[in-house]
């Protein structure tokens, strides 16, 4: 699928913005659109929740959230070279998305949420263990999510699921 919205192929906004997954910061694009959508319709009905996406990239889940009907997404990115490509798919889908340029580690996504809220992101290699950690041990039960669906590296996994 090369579009699943009017926006341009994922390949051309990275080309187009010049970017490149960075090591350092655990970067790990996903670009099938066909992917990001299944992602985002394993999440379950968005239509009536907000959504946290934490570190976007250039989008791609994103705008498989969006275009599955997520009342709202939070995206929290740390990378500056993003916020150009995520810019344009809020300027797609007006009122509908917030960027965050910050650490997810740092930021307290419930001041920019309204309940029910979902989680849903391909977390950055370096912060999705401590992430899933803070996010399944909060101070509070219940948690102020609804669901979480999370992908991670599969090094992160392997090590998640470990004796």
């Amino acid at each position: 699928m090369t579009a699943i919205d009017g926006l341009p192929p994922l390949r051309d906004v990275i080309a187009r913005h010049d970017l490149r997954a960075k090591k350092q910061l655990g970067q790990n694009f996903l670009l099938d659109l066909n992917l990001t959508a299944r992602i985002a319709r394993a999440a379950g009905d968005l239509t009536q929740c907000d959504v946290i996406e934490v570190g976007p990239g250039p989008g791609g889940l994103t705008r498989g959230l969006l275009a599955e009907g997520a009342r709202h997404v939070l995206a929290i990115e740390k990378d500056a070279r993003a916020i150009p490509a995520l810019q344009e798919i809020a300027a797609a889908y007006p009122g509908r998305l917030t960027i965050i340029h910050g650490d997810a580690l740092q930021i307290d996504p419930l001041a920019h949420v309204t309940p029910p809220v979902r989680i849903a992101a391909n977390l950055p290699y370096n912060i999705g263990t401590e992430l899933l950690v803070g996010w399944l041990t909060p101070p509070a039960w219940p948690p102020f999510w609804q669901s979480l669906t999370l992908m991670f590296q599969r090094e992160v996994a392997q090590r998640i699921v470990a004796r």
